[in-house]
């Protein structure tokens, strides 16, 4: 058991969308997680992908009698959009499914899960597993469509994983560039803001002062 990373943010609405947003912290094992709905209740996760990133993702609603089928409020909507809020896939009234698609947009994009209005209300659990970049790779096909043997996949997959560890640091060296960036820009705004607010309050002091001379003179007590 591993804590699903936080990267991965799950927002829950009710039926009048009053919306929670926390971070995700699910055990899972593997690449696997499980949530948990009812009936009027929407869930979202939301996952960090890159551009021209592969991602793969599976859904399946846990049946609590595998001996029957799912009863109709078991069934559910599917929805995964982009960080510009296309759609990527859509299902409606589905108890399983997959979507497989290239990243092309750079940001957030989120799955929501939404179980329907029923009465009475029904209580269940979805199965979703969501891999990106170097883990969506199928890479048993790859093995077989190259003829390779596992020993060279795994190196294959060392190496793409290692390119996408470097092409990490680059993002983070990015955006360390950019806060230091802001962090000097917002130390100029300051010191230029205490500077005005330094010359501001003199100014008004000396008003004061020359008021207050101004004052004393007419009264004839300097």
């Amino acid at each position: 058991m591993v804590l699903l990373s936080s990267r991965y943010k799950i927002h829950m609405t009710t039926s009048r969308w009053f919306i929670i947003t926390m971070t995700l912290m699910l055990m899972r094992i593997g690449e696997s997680m499980r949530l948990d709905l009812e009936s009027g209740m929407t869930k979202c996760i939301s996952d960090d992908i890159k551009l021209n990133y592969m991602t793969v993702g599976t859904y399946t609603v846990v049946n609590p009698k595998e001996a029957h089928h799912l009863r109709a409020s078991h069934k559910i909507h599917v929805t995964v959009t982009s960080p510009k809020g296309r759609t990527q896939h859509h299902a409606e009234n589905v108890e399983s499914g997959k979507f497989v698609f290239t990243a092309m947009e750079d940001g957030d994009y989120t799955t929501c899960f939404v179980a329907p209005e029923f009465r009475p209300p029904a209580k269940f659990a979805v199965d979703f597993e969501w891999k990106s970049g170097v883990e969506a790779k199928d890479w048993a096909n790859i093995a077989k469509r190259d003829h390779i043997n596992m020993l060279e996949v795994e190196v294959r997959k060392l190496l793409d994983t290692t390119e996408s560890i470097h092409d990490e640091m680059f993002e983070l060296r990015e955006r360390e560039r950019e806060m230091q960036e802001l962090n000097r820009s917002t130390n100029s705004r300051m010191a230029a803001l205490s500077l005005i607010s330094l010359v501001f309050t003199l100014s008004v002091a000396g008003l004061q002062l020359w008021h207050l001379k101004s004052f004393l003179e007419r009264k004839k007590l300097l």
